[in-house]
């Protein structure tokens, strides 16, 4: 006698496949996996995904938008207003930062190596954006004594900083610690921070 088989019910099965998505992306990449293979890795059909995402781009956009919640949530927490000083606030985002990227390296990856795009999506671009407002914010705070004449925009410093952070992070936060430089990437990006800015005057030389 044959059985009929029952429909599958997942109790959350966008997430499932964005959990599942994750442990692919850090393992191989953003190109290293298919959707049919998302889906077994979350336990469902081949079919399944399709029910909430029309691609795997559009799967690693929600994983990049969800990535850039966690992220500006970091952020914000680690500036806390600027608080107790301009400099120590900075510092403490870099170190966030930093600390994203190894805890959260299928997100990062999906953030920024990925190749996903802003435009279009406008909830992606909205969480983008907020994190990108907190270290504008630790500029502009930073910055805020300079005369103005020679203080520069402050979208320009934060992207300076951030494209810092994301080269410590490529170059020396990935892999074994200290395998490709004596020094630790906390004390790389602090160092390379410090020097930035005594450049433009805000760190007395």
């Amino acid at each position: 006698m044959s059985q009929t088989r029952k429909p599958y019910h997942h109790g959350n099965l966008r997430q499932a496949l964005v959990e599942a998505t994750l442990k692919l992306i850090t393992e191989r990449g953003p190109q290293g996996f298919t959707l049919a293979e998302a889906a077994r890795q979350a336990g469902v059909s081949a079919a399944a995904p399709y029910r909430h995402f029309k691609g795997r781009n559009e799967l690693i956009a929600e994983i990049a938008r969800q990535g850039y919640i966690l992220f500006g949530d970091l952020l914000e927490h680690a500036y806390n207003g600027g608080k107790p000083t301009p400099i120590s606030a900075l510092s403490k985002v870099g170190r966030a930062y930093l600390a994203f990227a190894k805890r959260y390296p299928g997100h990062y990856i999906a953030m920024f190596e990925s190749g996903v795009s802003l435009a279009g999506n406008s909830a992606l671009a909205l969480a983008a954006e907020r994190a990108s407002s907190v270290m504008t914010s630790a500029a502009e705070t930073l910055m805020a004594d300079l005369p103005a004449k020679d203080r520069p925009p402050a979208v320009m410093v934060s992207h300076h900083i951030w494209a810092m952070s994301h080269g410590v992070v490529e170059l020396f936060a990935r892999g074994t610690p200290g395998g490709r430089a004596p020094f630790s990437p906390e004390d790389l990006l602090e160092s390379g921070t410090g020097i930035y800015l005594r450049g433009l005057g805000i760190i007395p030389k």
